[in-house]
């Protein structure tokens, strides 16, 4: 696995992920065996990003079959179906895991894979070529997005969506490393992103591997810097974009388009067509996430708030579409009117 690479397919039989809970301090991958510990190292954030958990998903239903000990096709799918179910239930927000599982389980339903041997090899070659789309497709989505980034750009980028997000490359973060690396000079502001600091521990991280110029900021330091430093666009990634376009993302990306609007910054969406759900009429369908009160109350092991106060934690928020100017896909870039457009890119594969 190369230094980026989130997640993959381990020698032996087993899912291997790189650790994103222990980064940037310490570099661990972990190794696991069963569909559950696939499933509970999404929920406990080991991976995180919605391609990436779609990834892990995928190479979790693979697991399943590799370790099976079924002797039949019919019990092996039962033992499929049960894992299908739990890692459904691992993390709520992200389409993605839904997608993949999905395409996972019409894999298995092929009734030309009889043999126990079938679906092992059938389950993994999905889950592979799943992982390999994922990397074309963030490319596809960096190059589609260089007309919209000047030759010299300061970008405001919030969460991470890079590598770590993704099976490998990126999605907005991976925007500006093809900025990057086509000779542009790029000044990336990053959103520490409270409460569990990805943009500072990990979009830092990638960044400074890369030799992107950059600079951590406080989430709520954004207006300030539009406003006396002049930011040329934001550019987000999202986890779930809903028929009309209202997108979820991270929290605090909605406060960002927000001041986006006030400073006239355009503010820009990289998603690939499997975050689009057209079966979700509205951002107000979108089930947020509610996550451990410990990420607020901690940071680390180090308490910071009073004992016994109440706490929200929601994991993602909405931004409504008005406030996005538009959403850039590995098949073009979709303008306003979302509702319309979105139909049209999903039902011929074409923007017009």
């Amino acid at each position: 696995m190369s230094a980026f690479n989130s997640i993959g397919w381990g020698e032996g039989g087993v899912v291997r992920m790189l650790d994103q809970r222990k980064l940037p301090h310490e570099t661990v991958y972990n190794d696991y065996h069963t569909y559950g510990e696939v499933a509970q190292a999404i929920t406990d954030m080991v991976i995180r990003g919605a391609p990436a958990i779609g990834a892990a998903a995928a190479y979790g239903l693979a697991l399943t079959a590799h370790r099976t000990t079924a002797v039949s096709p019919v019990a092996l799918r039962a033992e499929l179906a049960k894992a299908a179910e739990l890692l459904r239930a691992s993390r709520p927000t992200a389409v993605n895991l839904f997608w993949a599982i999905d395409r996972m389980t019409k894999t298995i339903a092929d009734p030309a894979l009889n043999t126990v041997s079938a679906l092992q090899t059938a389950t993994l070659f999905e889950a592979n070529a799943i992982a390999a789309e994922d990397v074309a497709i963030n490319k596809q989505i960096g190059q589609n997005a260089q007309p919209l980034i000047p030759d010299e750009a300061t970008i405001i980028h919030h969460c991470n969506t890079g590598s770590l997000a993704t099976v490998d490359y990126g999605t907005a973060l991976g925007i500006i490393r093809m900025a990057h690396e086509q000779g542009k000079k790029i000044f990336a502001l990053l959103d520490e992103t409270r409460p569990r600091l990805q943009g500072a521990r990990l979009s830092a991280y990638e960044l400074k591997a890369q030799g992107v110029p950059f600079k951590v900021i406080a989430d709520s330091a954004s207006g300030h810097f539009m406003r006396t430093i002049g930011v040329d666009l934001c550019v987000v990634g999202c986890d779930r974009v809903a028929a009309n376009g209202d997108t979820a993302n991270k929290i605090g990306t909605y406060n960002l388009a927000v001041v986006a609007r006030a400073n006239n910054v355009p503010f820009y969406v990289a998603a690939p067509t499997t975050t689009i759900d057209m079966a979700t009429a509205t951002g107000d369908e979108i089930e947020i996430e509610e996550r451990p009160s410990r990420e607020i109350t901690h940071v680390g092991n180090c308490q910071i708030t009073p004992d016994g106060i109440e706490v929200g934690n929601p994991a993602f928020d909405v931004t409504p579409n008005e406030y996005i100017t538009a959403v850039i896909t590995e098949k073009g870039i979709v303008y306003p009117p979302f509702k319309e457009n979105l139909a049209k890119l999903m039902r011929s594969g074409e923007i017009a």
